[in-house]
């Protein structure tokens, strides 16, 4: 089996995440060619990568929008870092609190997230398991990820 080289794994991950060019000879991503916002979407039944899980829904749910930015998602040298990656972790985390919509309904137990390419319907492009699983009923405070929570691999 084959592995990503960090080079790699920091270019997917700002072209993906950040806006930043691809910057792979004889690509031509250049910048803001990637996706110009994420999804991020709750559980109560984790998906996987044949499976779609189940997607909390009503009661205000709604998918949080992440713009695709330096400022928003953090480089793979460290949580909070707004340059361009440099690191050898593959992953990034969010710089800002992601915030749900407070619940008008129960929600049930939320189990783990997802990164879509929509605000709805679209297609799931990562997720994971919370640490903890959280139970949301209405009249809850807003559900959220306070910043460097939400963490993305990509390889290693």
């Amino acid at each position: 089996m084959a592995a990503m080289s960090d080079f790699l794994e920091n270019k997917l991950i700002d072209w993906y995440f950040r806006a930043q060019a691809l910057g792979v000879t004889g690509a031509s991503a250049a910048v803001g060619t990637g996706p110009t916002a994420l999804f991020v979407g709750l559980f109560t039944a984790n998906p996987t990568d044949a499976a779609a899980g189940t997607e909390v829904t009503g009661g205000a749910y709604a998918r949080v929008s992440v713009t695709s930015a330096l400022a928003n998602w953090a480089g793979t040298q460290g949580a909070a870092s707004t340059t361009v990656s440099t690191g050898a972790s593959g992953t990034t985390s969010n710089n800002n609190a992601v915030t749900f919509p407070a619940p008008t309904a129960n929600w049930g137990v939320i189990t783990g997230f997802g990164i879509f390419d929509a605000l709805t319907a679209g297609n799931s492009q990562f997720y994971g398991a919370l640490t903890t699983s959280k139970t949301v009923n209405n009249g809850d405070a807003a559900p959220l990820f306070p910043a460097a929570s939400l963490s993305i691999q990509v390889d290693n």
